[in-house]
């Protein structure tokens, strides 16, 4: 708790998004802010008591972040990204998925339309958003359609048909009636073109003119008049309210990367837009001892960064030119496997974006940067006791753990977690289903997991593939004891790799007391930093190899319920599962509740009621069967 009043402290008061993580570094609450120093340092206040829900949150914070961005709809569309992809604990969730809104503009069709809608589809229609304040959207197209008379009917006037007889929108003065085919085109597209240029951002004429009119209307006394031009002018401004964390005109899948230079290490801050919506970031410090230039630390960052990722997006932006970037983009196009761009923008929203990625990576060198030197230092003195205790050549700066997890032998799975400079590489992790092995063999299921492991990092540094896999490891740690490890050392003479192996030995209370190295047990003193990084990784590899099997364990359950019913098939099964919620819920309902579900009819409730009770059904009677 020191720690994080210490951290407490050092909160800007700027708005942004907080980010609250558990001991297992998962997020477990998302939330915006007005001042990120006010709001965070609240939970840990008299509020922090305020509810059963939120004094069990902040039981559960071992660690928060955040992110800066210019303005509260900023904070609002960034905050729903985030729940949306990570699902946090103590988040309400929207089970049905509602975007936030459009503006949509026509264009598509002859005589324009402005609506809203919250699906962007491919059509070749104008969309702008998406606007987190609906009030303001619905609003803005009201008066939109009250300066503008445009069409808001679904006639279909792209081909020549016959002439219609004008609605009372054309009477009211509310719409030009193009249905009667005496409208100017030009004169129509000209208004279209007014309300693009003004949803784009481009032009303020439209606020302008209505300011004039409202103090026109408040000289001549018409102060009612003047005060709903006031309102109209208010909710324009809201609508159109600078936003660059998700941008309608784009699905475009992009890194943003910028740099902050510290005294002896710089820290370089990543943004990871996929489908024009930031869903998350990283940072990374660098050594910089030689005070090298921002571009030159770009362009280490970037070949190391994207050697070992699964993901290259097709752009990535960053804040300096490089001298080597032609040769950059080769390199990324021959990973990726298609085209990868390198930008540097000047103008623009990806301009702006550079400036708030700059902005967290500054806030996150400044307030931070001793706390991850000094957690370096300590995972660089916990691999060094490893070293010296095992008397291994180098460092390992990377190791891999290896857990098998099963109940019974049914579905068998294997982990592997990657602890690079003593901190998890995610982005490396990999599971495997068991495929070979029947029955709880856990050590053949080990043997099957480095097999197949090993073999495909093998092949893939044969051919020059660039993954997760095809990076060896400096130590591999399995969790058990000398029967596993030469399991491990037997699979790895077969390949002809020579990679160093330990163990880890367990006390009569399953929890570590030693490592086993070439055959020969060492203590280890549990209050040493080398115990602790030791704690860490085994327990991150139980941990995904659990989830793994649960995971697995789960669907066969499912499965094994429903799926060899007759005329129960995968629809229906949705369908149940979706009404009742649990398997436990369909076993006790009647015929009467089966057959309120959408797709189930008579036939197939009785098979299904019959199937979980053993009776026969008569009408809305059902006996028991003789069988």
């Amino acid at each position: 708790m020191k720690n994080l009043e210490d951290r407490l402290k050092q909160l800007p008061d700027l708005p942004g998004v907080y980010i609250m993580k558990d001991k297992n570094d998962n997020i477990i609450y998302v939330g915006k802010a007005k001042s990120l120093k006010n709001r965070v340092r609240q939970y840990f206040g008299s509020y922090g008591n305020s509810t059963m829900k939120v004094k069990s949150m902040v039981s559960n914070i071992e660690d928060f972040e955040y992110i800066i961005v210019e303005n509260e709809v900023e904070s609002l569309i960034l905050e729903s990204n985030l729940i949306k992809d990570n699902l946090p604990k103590y988040n309400i969730l929207l089970r049905d998925d509602k975007q936030y809104p459009y503006i949509k503009v026509t264009v598509n069709e002859k005589y324009p339309r402005v609506l809203k809608t919250r699906k962007k589809i491919n059509d070749k229609a104008k969309y702008f958003g998406p606007y987190p304040n609906v009030t303001a959207v619905n609003s803005s197209i009201d008066i939109l359609h009250r300066i503008y008379p445009l069409k808001t009917c679904t006639l279909n006037l792209n081909k020549k048909t016959k002439v219609y007889r004008p609605c009372l929108n054309y009477f009211l003065g509310r719409c030009l009636a193009p249905c009667t085919e005496n409208v100017n085109t030009d004169e129509y597209n000209e208004m279209i073109n007014e309300i693009l240029k003004f949803l784009s951002g481009r032009d303020n004429e439209l606020i302008k003119d209505l300011e004039n009119k409202m103090f026109e209307a408040s000289n001549n006394l018409e102060f009612e008049k003047a005060a709903t031009l006031r309102d109209d002018i208010e909710s324009l401004k809201l609508l159109n309210e600078k936003q660059i964390i998700s941008n309608a005109d784009s699905n475009e899948n992009r890194d943003v990367i910028s740099v902050a230079k510290g005294i002896d290490e710089s820290l370089v801050q990543v943004f990871f837009i996929r489908e024009g919506k930031i869903i998350g970031r990283e940072h990374y410090f660098m050594k910089d001892y030689f005070n090298d230039s921002e571009s030159d630390i770009l362009s280490a960052f970037i070949k190391q960064f994207y050697n070992n990722v699964t993901f290259i997006p097709k752009e990535i932006l960053i804040e300096y030119p490089l001298e080597d970037l032609e040769d950059l983009e080769k390199l990324l196009t021959k990973r990726r496997g298609a085209t990868v761009k390198i930008s540097v923008p000047i103008k623009g929203d990806k301009k702006d974006l550079i400036n708030l990625v700059k902005n967290n990576a500054l806030e996150t060198l400044n307030k931070y940067a001793n706390k991850y030197s000094k957690k370096r230092e300590q995972n660089l003195e916990a691999l060094n006791e490893l070293k010296d205790l095992l008397n291994l050549k180098s460092i390992p700066s990377r190791i891999e753990a290896y857990d098998i997890s099963n109940t019974y032998g049914v579905e068998s799975v294997g982990s592997m977690v990657v602890f690079e400079n003593g901190e998890p590489k995610k982005s490396d992790y990999r599971k495997f289903k068991i495929k070979n092995v029947e029955g709880p063999n856990d050590y053949a299921s080990m043997e099957e997991v480095l097999y197949r492991r090993f073999k495909r990092g093998k092949t893939e540094q044969e051919e020059n593939i660039r993954s997760s896999f095809s990076s060896f490891p400096d130590l591999i740690m399995i969790d058990g004891g000398k029967g596993q490890v030469n399991i491990a050392k037997e699979v790895l003479e077969n390949l002809n790799l020579n990679l160093e192996i330990c163990g880890l030995v367990k006390d009569d209370y399953h929890e570590t007391r030693g490592i086993i190295y070439n055959n020969l047990e060492y203590n280890l003193n549990v209050t040493s930093k080398s115990y602790r990084l030791i704690y860490k990784i085994q327990n991150e590899a139980h941990r995904f190899a659990i989830n793994y099997h649960r995971s697995l364990r789960s669907d066969a359950i499912f499965k094994s319920e429903l799926d060899d019913i007759e005329q129960i098939g995968p629809k229906r099964k949705q369908d149940l599962m979706k009404h009742f919620k649990s398997i436990k819920k369909i076993k006790s309902a009647s015929i009467d509740e089966l057959l309120e579900v959408k797709s189930m009819n008579k036939s197939s409730a009785e098979i299904l009621y019959n199937h979980f009770h053993g009776g026969i059904n008569e009408g809305n009677r059902v006996t028991k069967s003789n069988k």
